[in-house]
């Protein structure tokens, strides 16, 4: 036998010790054979920025429970961590930090100095991420750990993006882009969260040049006006056919628009009359290449107005505005102001109000990369869980614009493209500089650097080792589950589908596991504003990794947001208490060495009983899991340990542990050691350190629980007639306890029992069950009532009749007394509230709150009153 386990379970002395012997041992490393079927997940990299949060602790603890259970089911488990490098979100913080601590700006230190300064916190922040990820007790495989600006990622990216550019999908051009004037960077469609926000039209007249004149147009931007190059009306409309092809004043400048007639003007809407913004508005844009007008950007980087504007250089946009209309309100130019609440566009990393402007940037065309991924999802290659959210993601992918990959950042993967400053050659080249052919000269590189999801999109084969025919890549490749939440199906999912399909021809992964988000007790979002977020690490550190990793798998639904509070965790920690008292008492009681069950002729009703409730739970945890449904395998999990083997099968097999001369005491310890174990095999993937602790103390095959076979259900330990027999004598013990709770009977008052019945045989045997679980002191198994006295407590259950005198129960006169007087304490009581509030000087003067306690106490006490009266009636019914 093992040495006995400790009294209590302590976390910070197990868990660290566990994790290193299971890292030493190599449990999470996995090479390619051929002679087991691969089990891949990619981790979803954390981002270099911090640590990790609720929502990482939930992502990392549904990949554990999902690699942990297919390590055990025979599959050759490999789980990549790593972390992404997160372009904007990593920059905006080193420069705070710089900013904060040194008083400088990146360009202080110039871009080489700057990105050094970066990879110092990479060093720091994902070293830390990494350590927090082990806490958790996460089974990846360390030596394969990535990072997305890495060596052999970076090979990748460029590998992809000369790929994508020799095919003509990669463009540079000049476009409406999304920017964000705060991050100084152009943004994708993905990168942009679009709220509701209280604004106003502004309605102001153009006048027509030589007239008395004017055309009203109505606009959310008027600073954008000195971008405007024409003003365009629907053709059809009567309004304005007189007017087309004349020119315009247009204010505040000296300038001369055309009106111009396009197809794309709603006349139901606002005025008829829309101004045209080319290098402002995507709409515009379309408009002015339609009639050749020409593009004039008016802001500057920062979103400040440049010299087209005028007086009003300088000035920020929205202090620009002001002034405008202002003005424009005393030429006599504005019509009016309309409130008006309308989408706009916010950068998903700052918040900052994003600006559509016309910029050169770096595109993909996403039209026929986009297709091959709808049809993939369509086809079933890959699967969502739930099936549900395919919706956003077809939503995207049908609607999806050319994806802007170029970033003006200095932190990122820099954009493998050269410039000859002499003769204005350009060059997209693999290599880390190039050389102008036609000139001989240096080229200089682009200085922007790709979207950080760019090399995201690439994690699934790049982290095996692709562009390189790796065994790796050839074997673990395509991954078998990415598990997200759904705010990322945009961002990431939809990019690594049609970037699988494209650069290796097959899906990145079979299924897509959507999980939720991790909200507070109340149901909000974590977030630094709100000050509700819980640091995982600070949990673990209070509670134990597993109870940390219980609580979030808990009512875990696939798809849905769950609530965290330090309830649930105490309550999962409980629970771990729990097993590992049962465990220990298991243990205590054992002699045997070796794990083996009883052939069926030796087991006890109860013991096939347990044997068939854990063979039922062997099946349907499996199926569960395999279905994405870990929140409803880890109830039955719970309900099984709590339930059925602690709180009965213990208690049911202490009678034949405690006897040593019982014939039966060996079986009894081979099935408790038998359903321990297979249990806690059950339960590892979810709670790996206390299963593991545990395990290794009991009689055990192999060297550790993480590389145990995961059990199968045995068609020799299925006992449905056994069990529904057990079942029948559980109802009869819990109604009897329930009765004697009813009646306030303590169980150290023992009664006579005498159980009527068809099941004499059954009962019989389970005699002993009554004596010891249900304060029996002598049990009389009858075929009818005939002898059974009057005076009795009945007590009618599925397949039995129960009486208990009720003399031995009860001393009639003591309980009738206590009853009596506390009807009359109640009575008592109720009459000095009524009297309170009868009295008007009392209900006017006392304080609401005070005459409301009074009204729920009248209340509580006429609800005792009801139920002392019932028990004194029921109990002189009985009595008579």
């Amino acid at each position: 036998m093992s040495n006995e386990i400790n009294k209590t379970y302590n976390p910070k002395e197990v868990e660290e010790r566990l994790y290193n012997t299971w890292v030493e041992k190599g449990y999470f490393t996995p090479t390619p054979d051929k002679t087991k079927e691969p089990f891949t997940i990619v981790i979803p990299p954390p981002n270099v920025t911090g640590q990790l949060h609720m929502g990482h602790a939930l992502d990392e603890t549904l990949q554990d429970i999902l690699i942990r259970y297919k390590r055990m089911a025979g599959f050759n488990a490999l789980w990549i961590p790593g972390t992404d490098h997160a372009g904007i979100a990593t920059q905006i913080k080193v420069e705070e930090v710089l900013r904060k601590e040194e008083g400088k700006t990146r360009y202080d230190l110039g871009r080489e100095k700057f990105v050094e300064k970066v990879w110092e916190w990479k060093k720091h922040y994902g070293d830390r991420i990494i350590n927090q990820l082990k806490k958790l007790g996460s089974s990846c495989d360390w030596t394969r750990e990535r990072f997305t600006m890495d060596e052999g990622c970076s090979k990748a990216v460029k590998e992809v993006f000369v790929n994508l550019y020799k095919k003509g999908l990669i463009y540079q051009g000049s476009r409406i882009i999304n920017w964000c004037p705060r991050c100084i960077t152009a943004l994708s469609d993905a990168e942009v969260e679009h709220a509701e926000q209280a604004g106003h039209f502004w309605h102001i007249k153009y006048p027509v040049k030589g007239s008395d004149e004017f055309v009203v147009i109505a606009t959310t931007r008027p600073e954008t006006l000195f971008g405007d190059t024409a003003v365009a009306v629907n053709p059809e409309d009567e309004r304005y056919k007189d007017i087309i092809g004349k020119t315009l004043l247009l204010p505040l400048t000296d300038r001369e628009i055309p009106v111009i007639a396009d197809a794309y003007v709603d006349k139901e809407f606002g005025t008829g009359c829309v101004k045209i913004t080319p290098a402002h508005d995507p709409n515009d844009f379309e408009v002015g290449l339609r009639h050749d007008l020409a593009q004039i950007k008016v802001l500057n980087d920062d979103a400040t107005m440049n010299h087209y504007a005028g007086k009003y250089e300088g000035m920020d946009r929205y202090e620009c505005r002001k002034q405008m209309i202002k003005d424009l309100d005393e030429m006599g130019l504005l019509v009016k102001v309309e409130d008006h609440s309308h989408n706009v566009g916010q950068c998903y990393r700052c918040g900052t109000t994003v600006e559509p402007i016309i910029s050169k940037q770096w595109f993909v065309k996403m039209n026929s990369l986009a297709q091959p991924a709808i049809d993939a999802v369509k086809k079933k290659d890959t699967e969502f869980v739930p099936e549900h959210f395919e919706k956003v993601y077809f939503h995207w992918l049908e609607n999806i614009r050319d994806w802007c990959i170029s970033r003006q950042l200095w932190w990122g993967h820099r954009i493998p493209a050269f410039y000859c400053d002499d003769c204005g050659e350009m060059v997209v080249t693999k290599e880390d500089g190039a050389v102008c052919s036609k000139c001989g000269k240096p080229m200089r590189q682009d200085p922007d650097t790709l979207d950080t999801w760019f090399s995201s999109a690439l994690w699934p084969f790049s982290t095996l080792g692709w562009p390189d025919k790796t065994e790796d890549l050839s074997y673990f490749y395509p991954t078998s589950v990415l598990v997200t939440g759904y705010d990322i199906i945009p961002f990431w999912v939809m990019r690594m589908m049609f970037s699988g399909i494209e650069h290796t021809g097959e899906v990145p992964f079979k299924y897509v596991f959507i999980h939720g988000l991790v909200r507070d007790a109340q149901g909000r979002k974590m977030s630094k504003s709100l000050g509700n977020g819980v640091d995982p690490l600070e949990v673990i550190d209070e509670f134990g990794a597993d109870a940390l990793r219980f609580t979030l798998a808990t009512g875990n639904s696939p798809g849905n947001d769950m609530r965290f509070s330090t309830e649930r965790v105490t309550a999962s920690r409980n629970f771990a208490n729990k097993i590992w008292n049962a465990s220990r008492f298991v243990q205590m009681n054992l002699t045997i060495d070796e794990l083996c069950v009883p052939a069926a002729s030796e087991l006890a009703l109860e013991d096939k009983w347990i044997l068939d409730k854990l063979n039922r739970l062997v099946s349907e945890v499996t199926e569960n899991l395999d279905k994405f449904e870990l929140g409803v395998a880890v109830a039955k999990l719970y309900d099984f340990i709590w339930d059925e083997f602690c709180d009965w099968y213990i208690e049911l097999v202490k009678p034949r542990l405690y006897d040593t001369e019982n014939p039966t005491n060996k079986t009894a310890q081979q099935v408790l050691s038998y359903v321990l174990s297979n249990t806690l095999k059950l339960l590892h993937p979810f709670m790996p350190f206390i299963t593991e602790e545990i395990w290794l103390s009991l009689p055990h095959e192999g060297e550790s629980i993480v590389i145990a076979n995961w059990p199968t259900a045995d068609d020799a330990l299925s006992f449905p007639a056994e069990a529904a027999q057990m079942e029948m004598m559980k109802g009869a013990l819990k109604a009897v306890r329930n009765k004697r709770a009813e009646m306030n009977i303590p169980p150290s008052k023992k009664a006579a029992m005498f159980i009527v019945t068809d099941h004499t045989e059954l009962f019989q045997n389970g005699a002993v069950f009554f004596q010891k679980l249900a304060s029996a002191s002598d049990v009389t198994v009858l075929k009818d009532k005939s002898t059974v006295g009057e005076n009795t407590v009945a007590v009618i259950v599925d397949g039995a009749q129960i009486y208990i005198p009720l003399g031995e129960l009860v001393d009639f006169e003591k309980e009738l007394k206590r009853l009596e007087e506390e009807k009359k304490h109640l009575l008592g009581e109720i009459k000095r509230v009524e009297g309170k509030l009868s009295n008007k000087g009392f209900v006017d003067k006392a304080p609401a709150r005070v005459v409301e306690e009074e009204k729920a106490k009248g209340e509580k006490y006429r609800e005792m009153l009801q139920k002392v009266e019932e028990s004194l009636s029921a109990f002189q019914k009985e009595a008579n």
